[in-house]
């Protein structure tokens, strides 16, 4: 099995190019959400980290969006317990899918988190910023601020490129992505 990992900005449409692969995607924020919505030993776990924001279940998005804007640290905490759940759903979704040909890691973090091996294949999705900053703003309860806050966790773009076997260049339509995918799959057989 070959591990994709899809590496990108927040917004350059990486989920919208890991689906388009047409093989197993393990996306980490809908894991997230899943959480958030699903799983009360998490609601317990951040309501303890964080009782004055976390509140009720399922727990709201704009609550974690507080706790993250009102102090720093509140997103380590969040990540601290967030991030060990979220691989764990990844290790059963890799084990899953093990007689798979490929198998597609959408993780936003997932250089940073060390969660890459050596031998995946890493692929760079660039986005013009005037076309990631215009599909941001179509986002429902889209903030600034939060993307700011995110950005400063993750590892620089200029990194992520370079550690990329691939470079996708997204102008957010299908054939094209299809053509640069068809690509690439070729040239990993």
């Amino acid at each position: 099995m070959i591990r994709i990992g899809i590496l990108g900005d927040i917004g350059s449409g990486k989920s919208f190019v890991a689906k388009s692969f047409g093989y197993p995607v393990f996306n980490a924020d809908n894991e997230v959400g899943k959480l958030y919505k699903k799983n009360r030993k998490i609601f317990f776990k951040l309501n303890k980290a964080l009782p004055e924001y976390i509140t009720q279940f399922p727990i709201k998005k704009q609550e974690v969006t507080k706790s993250i804007l009102a102090n720093k640290n509140n997103l380590r905490k969040i990540i601290k317990i967030i991030h060990p759940e979220v691989r764990t759903k990844m290790n059963i979704f890799i084990k899953k899918n093990k007689k798979k040909k490929h198998i597609i890691l959408d993780i936003p973090l997932l250089l940073e988190n060390k969660i890459n091996r050596k031998k995946d294949i890493l692929i760079f999705v660039e986005s013009k910023k005037v076309e990631i900053l215009k599909r941001l703003k179509k986002r429902k309860n889209f903030d600034f601020k939060i993307l700011n806050k995110f950005r400063k966790i993750q590892l620089s773009l200029d990194y992520k490129k370079k550690k990329s076997k691939f470079i996708i260049k997204n102008n957010f339509t299908n054939g094209f992505i299809k053509k640069q995918i068809k690509y690439i799959l070729k040239q990993i057989h």
